[in-house]
């Protein structure tokens, strides 16, 4: 037991401005189950929560559990805890995970590299409780730790290891998603910052459709591609959606000769009729520009547009 006015709080590991209502409840009901963990110079590495919900209820002593550990090793201590939290947001786990895997990895050389490790088999997915601790991969023992899967884990060390810092920056505000960054990571650091701003917007597909032309093309004219390429308008993407659920519906129905008699079918019928109308008016509205555009192609005014475009 210690003063809890004796403790030193400055890891920037700890939460210490969380919610700790529901933590104050427990500590009343059933008291403090797990000490805070501290150093030998009284510096808190773990329960950051528990100290704020402890000092605020007024307690003058706290169980601690004293650890004689070097620096590195103690900044494990304090990113263990927070891996198993709740309250991370994304862009935190990821820094976590990936500097746990570099102080793991300095501790531990003779484990298995994380990038050597092979998650998108199975048997990649499977936890290693057979090699000795410190032969172990981070991978392995944080997936035990945290009920994560191998290949959940690596895609979050490597977003954080790999991403340019305009990339993290559009993340933290919640500009780019996972799916886009694990796109933009193939790519290096430099070409991820001239081109996150052209596709921020853009799905993951697109993103990856980029990356690809970047690799095959080069860097220039895959971005003259992307700039000048006609745009889908969003109605049309999901009306492709929905047409092909459609279909499939529609031939489901002619295959098993599927009718129906009940009152309500006349109100399909209805809007069937209605559908088909709009589709046969949008067909031949795109068959107007189709051939506006073939005829502007023809003239020569297409290609000098465009030249003007460029320039």
């Amino acid at each position: 037991m210690l003063p809890i006015e004796s403790l030193i709080v400055k890891s920037p590991y700890l939460r210490t401005n969380t919610d700790i209502e529901k933590l104050k409840e427990s500590i009343q009901a059933v008291g403090l189950i797990a000490p805070l963990v501290i150093n030998n110079q009284n510096e808190l590495l773990a329960g950051g929560r528990r100290y704020t919900a402890l000092k605020e209820l007024g307690h003058q002593e706290v169980p601690v559990l004293r650890v004689d550990k070097n620096h590195l090793e103690q900044e494990l201590i304090s990113i263990d805890e927070n891996l198993v939290r709740l309250d991370l947001n994304k862009i935190e786990f990821e820094q976590c995970l990936n500097r746990g895997r570099e102080i793991y990895e300095k501790l531990y050389p003779k484990a298995i590299k994380v990038e050597e490790e092979d998650v998108t088999t199975s048997e990649g997915q499977k936890i290693n409780h057979d090699l000795p601790s410190d032969q172990r991969s981070f991978l392995d023992i944080t997936a035990q730790k945290t009920g994560l899967s191998k290949k959940v884990i690596k895609g979050a060390i490597d977003r954080d290891a790999k991403s340019s810092a305009k990339v993290k920056e559009l993340r933290a505000h919640g500009e780019l998603n996972a799916s886009q960054t694990n796109e933009l990571i193939k790519l290096d650091s430099k070409i991820q910052d001239e081109v996150v701003e052209l596709v921020k917007n853009k799905s993951a597909k697109d993103v990856k459709a980029l990356v690809k032309s970047i690799k095959e093309k080069g860097l220039e004219k895959a971005v003259d591609d992307v700039i000048y390429a006609p745009v889908l308008p969003n109605e049309y993407k999901s009306i492709a959606t929905l047409t092909k659920r459609l279909n499939k519906l529609c031939a489901k129905i002619l295959l098993e000769e599927i009718a129906s008699s009940d009152i309500e079918m006349q109100k399909v019928i209805e809007e069937l009729n209605v559908l088909k109308g709009h589709i046969e008016n949008i067909i031949a509205l795109n068959s107007e520009v189709s051939n506006d555009y073939h005829q502007m192609s023809d003239s020569g005014y297409l290609e000098y547009d465009s030249h003007n475009m460029v320039n």
